[in-house]
């Protein structure tokens, strides 16, 4: 464990009980949050891989325009 976490650690024993379950509510809710992304990114290498042939495809194609965020 680095030193980091467990001083974190011993800051939350401090805390009451209910406050010390809420804490680790969130932490293991942004854990399954973190593994569900990378699930769904890992699965989508393809798809993004076939996005961006495309994207540059048009470029080269003169196909696009440059944007500015105003304009999206």
């Amino acid at each position: 464990m680095t030193k980091l976490l467990e001083s974190v650690v011993l800051r939350l024993r401090e805390l009451p009980e209910t406050e010390q379950d809420e804490m680790a509510q969130r932490i293991l809710a942004d854990l399954e949050d973190e593994e569900r992304w990378d699930e769904k990114f890992a699965h989508s290498q393809d798809t993004l891989s076939r996005l961006a042939a495309k994207a540059r495809a048009d470029i080269q194609a003169g196909k696009t325009q440059p944007m500015g965020m105003d304009q999206l």
